[in-house]
């Protein structure tokens, strides 16, 4: 990949995130005191229900008041809140490497996986990476330790890009790794059979995630700002053609407009929130943009 990690990280840019919380909407699975409900059962924060007293509770969590009522002993039981599941599944196939102004969608992605990762253990929640092509190419379990966010950059800039693309596949194969419910983040052009990907997301929504998708583009490859003559090279396969652009500029922006919109559709059908981005916008303002209406729909 030839990344810098350095440019990466954005001190500015994460300082800004401090004020924002990465909230889970679904129940999530975990130990740690954090921002996420818990479906165990413990003693902090939200009210849920009583039982009966057993010999070795914690007399604190008597309720007595109830007990002068009824002479039974009850101990109240609280939701706890716990820690989310982040993990972070990032295309590294070749087309991710267009880079029409300089910035590759590869790089742009990276830098919203270091962002997303700093978020998640900024509020003490273990955050992992994988990285896929034609399968998982390297993989990094959740942590919550204070050194992880180096261990996700590292894996990031030692990792080298696929030339080939089954995003269908590594989806199934990430889904298998990712064994405790959470939240998955799901960065990729989405450059494959749209079949075979949403296939592997109906197995990470069978296991309870919430699936997050950025769906990343190149400004060529969504607008075709192009004029003349012009020759285009499949960065997978190595296919060339060259065609005149302003012949074809309307039946592709018809094309693509259609494939985008058939994204859209089968995502909202698995509840999975589909991000668009392009690498010409502002990695910072488009994820707080997210984030701030995200967390309005709670």
């Amino acid at each position: 990949m030839a990344l810098d990690t350095r440019e990466l990280v954005d001190p500015v840019f994460f300082s800004r995130l401090d004020s924002i919380e990465l909230r889970a909407r679904s129940i999530v699975e975990g130990f740690m005191h954090g921002l996420h409900r818990s479906p165990y059962v413990g003693f902090s924060v939200e009210f849920s229900s009583h039982r009966e007293y057993v010999p070795g509770d914690d007399l604190r969590h008597v309720n007595w008041k109830l007990y002068a009522r009824q002479k039974r002993l009850y101990v109240k039981e609280y939701n706890a809140e716990t820690n989310l599941n982040l993990y972070i599944l990032l295309d590294i196939s070749n087309s991710m490497e267009c880079a029409s102004n300089g910035r590759s969608k590869l790089h742009y992605g990276s830098a919203l996986a270091a962002a997303l990762a700093h978020l998640a253990l900024k509020q003490q929640d273990a955050v992992g990476i994988t990285l896929f092509a034609d399968s998982v190419v390297a993989h990094l379990p959740p942590r919550a330790k204070s050194h992880q966010l180096d261990e996700i950059l590292r894996i990031i800039a030692s990792t080298k890009a696929r030339p080939v693309s089954d995003a269908g596949r590594a989806l199934h194969q990430a889904a298998e790794l990712a064994r405790h419910r959470g939240m998955v983040v799901v960065i990729s052009d989405l450059f494959d059979d749209l079949t075979r990907v949403m296939d592997g997301f109906d197995h990470l929504r069978y296991m309870n995630h919430e699936v997050l998708l950025f769906h990343v583009f190149d400004p060529y490859e969504r607008d075709l700002p192009l004029e003349g003559n012009i020759r285009f090279r499949d960065l997978e396969t190595g296919e060339e053609l060259t065609t005149h652009a302003e012949g074809i500029r309307e039946s592709y922006l018809e094309a693509i407009g259609q494939w985008r919109d058939e994204i859209e559709r089968e995502c909202r059908n698995r509840s999975v929130d589909r991000i668009e981005l392009t690498t010409d916008e502002r990695l910072d303002q488009a994820l707080l943009d997210y984030l701030v209406r995200r967390a309005k729909s709670f």
